[in-house]
């Protein structure tokens, strides 16, 4: 999975599971982006997969609500 789409599917489960709307969802997502959250899934994109998106979804709303 691309960085992108790792970041989509981030968005989609903290949409689906804490039944936040998408662009509080896009908006925890960016703030987590900003603050270099996702820096090494950039890097290696070994880390971006489907089971890490659970994840960082659950750390990304817990973190940035």
């Amino acid at each position: 999975m691309t960085y992108e789409e790792f970041l989509d599917e981030v968005t989609t489960l903290i949409t689906e599971k804490y039944g936040l709307a998408d662009e509080a969802a896009i908006q925890m997502v960016m703030r987590a982006q900003a603050d270099d959250f996702f820096s090494g899934h950039d890097d290696d994109l070994s880390i971006c997969t489907l089971d890490r998106t659970h994840k960082d979804a659950k750390i990304v709303f817990e973190k940035y609500k």
